[in-house]
């Protein structure tokens, strides 16, 4: 392997230690994923817009800072990739909609500020699904990311809605990327194509300036090699914003990145096979036992429990909620047939207007029991282990858009308003990605990203590299 693919499947941990230790500058850093862009992004199509000549201008001047000799962020001079839902005032934004292929930013995002002023390059904005509403990772309109695990015989899916930034981080056109999850949108990518993922509590990251789905549920979190550097992009971005009072009084996210990580005497509950929401693939199955011993060998208590939950129900509200919101959203040009939407996106949310009050108030007193449920039950356990998906990418022509499998471990979570974290944990016979989901009590963070370092260290899932792009 050469250098410059060394560098595009590095880990920004590393990206780090080698402009400290001045391996490389951030401009080299940087033209190394401009050119795997310029060489791969027709294949991919994991980018809506790519910013070269300010990406350069941007790496100049954290390489002009570097010189200065004063102390710097952790991420500073690394670059990153952002999901085409995030403003940035001046910039054309998307939201993954060809009806908004000129809709330029007046403000920009605050996610977007942060990274900046972490000194983070931005490389440009990724696909994703319209409106952010699906699963699968499709686009018929501005077009479908391609798996990059698979270049050969299928277009297999990508996993959505935040499928540019798993498809850029995985083929190694950027180091990581920012997603955005509702009911899935950064696990479903991260498990598809061999990453970790994180989906963070409502209101620990301010989605001031990025295009609304779901009020209620939307969440933004990372998508990277690591979980090291998961944390280190959740420490920049997290904390109180006063434009999203959601944010504010609210627990601090704090990650000690240079203590040991451990999974010992942490007590792990593991959901019945009998209690799955939808039936999982042999390989998934295989990989979540694996997952378990190695926990177990890590020094974690494996306890296999009847979760009091019907993860079912939890998934059908939680896709009434966000229809109803998105509908909310899109109401005013939803229903113009003159405007290039997609039929499925369009279709999901204009199923939001059978949730009248009575029924979304219905969903949400709900949904506000459960919660309380949830955090009761979970007082005796640290953490729950369940499949991410339940099985692995699938070609494009075998997508059924009328079903919601992507969605059977995952939107239970937002339902919940909890934390919760994808790791890779193997592979199938055909050698495509498999992912674990940890879940946590919300504003555990910290605990799941130590856990999932701890679990990083005794294994090599997620240091495997797509055969085709090298």
């Amino acid at each position: 392997m050469t250098k410059n693919q060394q560098i595009a499947f590095s880990s920004l941990a590393n990206m780090a230690r080698g402009l400290q230790e001045k391996e490389y500058s951030s401009v080299e850093l940087t033209r190394v994923f401009l050119d795997r862009i310029a060489r791969l992004n027709e294949k991919v199509h994991a980018y809506t817009s790519v910013y070269e000549e300010s990406a350069l201008l941007q790496a100049q001047a954290a390489d002009l800072q570097r010189q200065s000799g004063l102390p710097l962020p952790p991420l500073h001079g690394l670059p990153i990739a952002v999901k085409d839902l995030c403003e940035i005032s001046g910039q054309i934004t998307t939201a993954g909609s060809l009806a908004w292929k000129a809709r330029r930013s007046s403000i920009t995002s605050t996610v977007v500020e942060r990274l900046q002023a972490a000194g983070m390059v931005m490389l440009g904005k990724t696909h994703m699904v319209e409106f952010a509403f699906g699963a699968w990772g499709t686009n018929p309109l501005m077009g479908t990311p391609r798996n990059p695990w698979d270049m050969t015989d299928h277009h297999r899916a990508p996993g959505g809605s935040s499928s540019g930034s798993g498809v850029a981080v995985a083929a190694g056109l950027a180091p990581a990327a920012i997603g955005s999850d509702t009911g899935g949108s950064i696990r479903a990518p991260a498990a598809f194509n061999g990453l970790t993922g994180l989906k963070t509590t409502h209101g620990l990251i301010s989605l001031y300036g990025t295009v609304p789905l779901s009020a209620s549920l939307d969440t933004i979190g990372p998508l990277t090699h690591t979980a090291e550097d998961a944390a280190l992009l959740t420490q920049v971005l997290a904390g109180p914003d006063w434009r999203d009072p959601n944010t504010l009084h609210r627990p601090i996210f704090a990650f000690k990145r240079n203590e040991p990580v451990s999974a010992r005497h942490l007590r792990i509950a593991v959901m019945q096979p009998e209690q799955y929401p939808w039936p999982v693939a042999d390989d998934v199955h295989a990989a979540t036992q694996e997952a378990m011993r190695a926990f177990q060998s890590l020094g974690a208590t494996i306890e296999h429990v009847n979760v009091p939950f019907d993860f079912a129900e939890l998934m059908r509200n939680n896709g009434a909620l966000i229809a109803a919101e998105a509908y909310h959203v899109h109401a005013d040009y939803i229903e113009d047939a003159n405007l290039p939407i997609g039929p499925w996106v369009r279709k999901r949310i204009l199923s939001g207007r059978a949730v009248d009050a009575n029924a979304y108030l219905a969903i949400m007193a709900h949904r506000q029991e459960a919660i309380a449920r949830f955090n009761n039950w979970m007082q005796a356990y640290d953490l729950l282990l369940t499949p991410t998906l339940p099985f692995v990418a699938c070609p494009l022509e075998e997508i059924d858009e009328e079903i919601t499998p992507l969605g059977a471990f995952n939107r239970a979570i937002n339902y919940l308003d909890t934390c919760a974290i994808s790791l890779p944990a193997g592979f199938s016979e055909r050698g495509l990605p498999i992912g674990i989901q940890l879940v946590s009590k919300p504003w555990q963070e910290s605990l799941l990203l130590q856990t999932g370092q701890a679990f990083q260290n005794v294994t090599d899932w997620h240091r495997r590299k797509p055969p085709g792009l090298q």
